[in-house]
């Protein structure tokens, strides 16, 4: 598997989103996936605020906070997250949300990176990072993805000494996430797109 961070100018808030892409990768091949911070997907909707707003939305953002010492954990879009997303780094004196909605956003991308390209596979991740609970540091996740199958099953199948699996599910999209996220960067490093080629993933159009 081969993992590429693109560098790109800065995005600018209300910004089509595909055309910031095609400028940035000019070329797909055919079975790669497309990876995209989630910052530069919520600037294209315009999902910023002023940082005096930032407690109205993260009451406003979450479907449940519970108060910590440091902040506030919560529930958004079936993730436990810090403070509903809402991030201030690199939003220049501003706050920046989550996405309206990651899957319809990757969908949407999809659809039309698949027609420019002309490729037949094509994956789009759509990425934000995240803390595990005690552990240091932040991972890659996936907020959403489109073009191919975010769990590989493990269900029914023997391992190694024949006894059946019967709940395991291997996490694709946010494996892929935590790799691509890792090259991508969390600083000023401006490399909010990745190419990931020769993935071990199933292609789908669902």
């Amino acid at each position: 598997m081969k993992v590429s961070a693109v560098r790109t100018r800065t995005s600018k808030e209300g910004e089509a989103l595909a055309p910031f892409v095609i400028r940035h990768v000019p070329k797909l091949k055919d079975g790669s996936i497309l990876v995209v911070t989630s910052k530069i997907v919520a600037l294209s909707e315009g999902r910023t605020a002023h940082k005096r707003e930032k407690e109205r939305l993260i009451r406003s953002e979450s479907e449940w906070a519970l108060p910590t010492k440091y902040g506030k954990v919560t529930l958004k879009d079936g993730v436990l997250m810090w403070n509903a997303g809402i991030d201030t780094s690199n939003a220049k004196d501003k706050i920046i949300l989550l996405p309206r909605n990651s899957f319809h956003a990757a969908a949407a991308l999809h659809t039309t990176l698949k027609k420019h390209y002309r490729i037949k596979n094509l994956g789009v991740l759509i990425t934000d990072s995240r803390i595990i609970p005690l552990r240091a540091g932040v991972v890659g996740i996936a907020l959403g993805y489109a073009g191919f199958r975010g769990l590989r099953d493990y269900r029914g199948k023997k391992d190694l000494f024949g006894d059946v699996y019967r709940v395991t599910r291997s996490d694709v999209a946010d494996s892929l996430a935590t790799a691509a996220v890792l090259l991508m960067g969390e600083g000023s490093d401006r490399q909010p797109l990745a190419v990931i080629e020769e993935a071990p993933v199933v292609f789908i159009e669902r």
